[in-house]
């Protein structure tokens, strides 16, 4: 099928995204325009182990990347790793800075599995990637959490400060792979690639670095690298960020919006030039979501410590941007699950399971309710219905509007950290004991 140029949202802000024009592919993190939003049909309301369960499939390792979808095959990412000895993990604890509790691994490998969508069937199991010593990560976390991008039979993997490669799914051959993405993150990587045009852009906010950089996806190599320029506070724990940006047009002129610690900034996709940074005027940092757009508004969460929800209005200037914030929310606003937009609503729901409904132009909060007990993940809306994946295994489906409305309560065996994809009559969930296709 024939990509194309989608537009999503009103106002002068407009979310641009390549897209196939069925609902038969997932091609990134929350989907076709990065925003949660599906064109698809005939998915299920309610599951369980024992219902709607077309397939389930074990993968070797772990990773909280979300499937990719095309041509009928799913793609995820993994790490198979092999722990450090007891006396190397000690050295090596002491050597960081973090109070966290860390995996430390001897050795990584990095790996991309498809799957064939109607059955399950593992089709293919190729290393990307080897590792020695990698960084010590957040026990919650996976050396394979960054999401994917298919596009046109090329698989591009990202594993944080490991490197990128580029896949030919049909060949099963690596093209290109670039390993000089240096950040230390400590916690592990969690930043997802956003394509745009011929630019892999990615966001590298550790404790001693902190930029967006830029690679060719035809060849693997450097195009730009833009360091952040916002001030950074002295504990080097808070300069972590694990966002992914969003590629927006303010009025015709392309953005990419992203997120860092304490500052989210604007940059030009093509030469990595700042157009503009704004603080959050309190403190945020390891944030994980995703920014919308929408009403001629950017919605950024701040992350950790004083998580806030704020509307951004981005102005394009004769001699350049600027930034303010229009509203602001403090209320059960999640640090690592990103919003989900759906007509003049915004739907978020906390750390801790508390769902909200607010109005995009204004900040009004319509509905407050609990839906569980613990959420990572990013919603979804799909088929007129929105799915919130909790981390115990648990979905809720509620019906979007003003007023609150549960559909269905679900549940899956094991941890649910990754975000779902959706095609025409299929939903792949991904749990750390398997991959899930329900129908």
């Amino acid at each position: 099928m024939t990509p194309h140029r989608i537009r999503i949202a009103l106002g002068c802000v407009t979310v641009m995204a390549t897209m196939v024009s069925a609902g038969d592919q997932w091609p990134e993190w929350r989907g076709p325009g990065g925003q949660g939003y599906a064109q698809v049909r005939d998915l299920p309301v309610s599951w369980s182990e024992t219902e709607h369960v077309a397939w389930k499939v074990v993968v070797p390792g772990r990773g909280w990347s979300t499937p990719v979808i095309e041509n009928g095959r799913v793609w995820v990412t993994t790490g198979i790793d092999t722990p450090a000895s007891k006396a190397d993990a000690e050295r090596r604890r002491k050597t960081s800075t973090n109070a966290q509790p860390l995996t430390i691994s001897e050795s990584v490998s990095l790996r991309a599995v498809g799957l064939d969508l109607k059955t399950g069937e593992v089709l293919h199991d190729i290393e990307v990637i080897s590792q020695r010593d990698p960084q010590m990560i957040h026990q919650q976390n996976t050396y394979a959490t960054p999401t994917p991008i298919i596009e046109n039979g090329r698989l591009y993997c990202h594993y944080g400060p490991y490197g990128m490669a580029c896949l030919d799914v049909e060949t099963q051959k690596v093209l290109w792979r670039n390993q000089a993405l240096d950040v230390k993150h400590e916690n592990g990587p969690g930043s997802s690639p956003v394509l745009w045009g011929d630019h892999l852009i990615v966001h590298c906010d550790g404790i001693d670095q902190q930029y967006i950089v830029a690679i060719d996806k035809n060849t693997g190599k450097q195009a730009w690298k833009t360091h952040r320029t916002g001030h950074q506070r002295d504990d080097v724990q808070m300069r972590k960020s694990y966002a992914t940006s969003l590629v927006v047009k303010v009025q015709q002129q392309p953005q990419v919006i992203s997120p860092g610690a304490d500052w989210v900034y604007g940059y030009d996709p093509i030469s990595g030039r700042e157009l503009w940074k704004l603080s959050y005027g309190m403190q945020g940092f390891s944030n994980a979501s995703r920014p919308i757009a929408g009403h001629g508004l950017v919605y950024v969460c701040t992350g950790y410590m004083n998580a806030q929800m704020l509307a951004i209005r981005v102005d394009q200037k004769r001699k350049g941007s600027q930034a303010e914030v229009v509203w602001s929310l403090k209320k059960q606003v999640p640090n690592v699950s990103s919003p989900l937009m759906v007509g003049q609503e915004i739907y978020f729901v906390s750390d801790n399971g508390i769902a909200s409904c607010i109005d995009a132009k204004t900040g009004k909060v319509h509905w407050v309710q609990r839906i569980g007990t613990k959420f990572w993940a990013s919603p979804l809306y799909a088929d007129g219905r929105i799915y919130f994946f909790g981390s115990e295994g648990d979905t809720a489906v509620i019906e979007p509007g003003t007023s609150f409305r549960r559909l269905a309560s679900n549940q899956l065996d094991g941890t649910m950290l990754a975000t779902g994809a959706a095609v025409d009559g299929s939903l792949v969930l991904r749990t750390d004991q398997a991959v899930y296709c329900l129908r």
